[in-house]
């Protein structure tokens, strides 16, 4: 497949300057949201993509309702200003409902839904901005989302997008390596080594595909280690606050004891 454009120089670097397999800059942040049990923000490069997580709660209707388990719900928005085109898609949108599907049908078997029975949880996603691998940057923020609303999970969920290039792997596309190469999006949950997503848009060889399956598991593991990391710190943010408020309160009943 011959490119449109320089994807990889002979000095083996890309368009944005790095290596074949090097993944861009990566930001989490899981600092609350007004109204919601969970939420978190994920920057891939220039792609920033929101969540929020209500739930599990009732649910809003009773067709919702499942007897054994909890309904997942997922609703997707994109925003205008998220692409150069300044396109809006409405909620009935084929590419909105295909994104919110696909991110229901990865956590379905992840999410312990089971411990709650007849309740909904609800996942919105806001993507702000759109530079190549807006679907890894859902899920990953889906997960930190997830976590950061208390849903218990069996584990992380992290994704990568790989590509191929002249019979050379690549992994995190951008938008310009999107459009001009082969590319997959897979998630795997790292303790276990499996693999809850493979979505694939294009034409793939099959000789590369074990070759990019192998190689995003190894980027999915990098991009764990961060993702955890950033739990851990938001956890003893919320243990150490707790054990302010406890202080706090000791202090005041103490002075309430002296002054009787």
């Amino acid at each position: 497949m011959s490119s449109r454009i320089e994807i990889l120089n002979d000095g083996g670097f890309r368009s944005d300057g790095r290596r074949q397999y090097e993944l861009r800059e990566m930001t989490f942040d899981m600092a609350e949201q007004a109204g919601a049990d969970g939420s978190a923000s994920v920057a891939h490069g220039l792609t920033q993509v929101r969540v929020s997580v209500f739930g599990p709660r009732e649910a809003k209707m009773r067709s919702q309702t499942i007897h054994d388990r909890a309904n997942i719900n997922v609703e997707v928005g994109i925003a205008p200003f998220s692409t150069g085109d300044r396109r809006k898609r409405s909620k009935g949108d084929k590419r909105i409902l295909e994104f919110a599907s696909t991110i229901k049908s990865t956590f379905e078997p992840v999410i312990q839904t089971a411990l709650y029975p007849r309740s909904q949880i609800d996942i919105f996603v806001h993507v702000l901005q759109q530079d190549g691998g807006v679907l890894q940057a859902c899920i990953n923020a889906t997960t930190l989302a997830l976590a950061n609303a208390g849903v218990p999970l069996l584990d992380f969920v992290c994704a990568v997008t790989g590509g191929v290039h002249a019979a050379a792997p690549m992994l995190d596309l951008t938008t310009l390596e999107e459009n001009d190469l082969p590319h997959v999006t897979v998630a795997v949950m790292p303790r276990t080594g499996r693999v809850t997503l493979v979505s694939m848009e294009t034409r793939l060889h099959v000789d590369r595909f074990e070759e990019i399956l192998r190689l995003a598991g190894q980027a999915g593991g990098v991009i764990h280690k961060e993702m955890r990391a950033v739990v851990r710190e938001r956890t003893k943010g919320l243990v150490d606050a707790m054990g302010a408020g406890v202080r706090t309160s000791d202090f005041a009943e103490d002075a309430m004891v002296a002054d009787s």
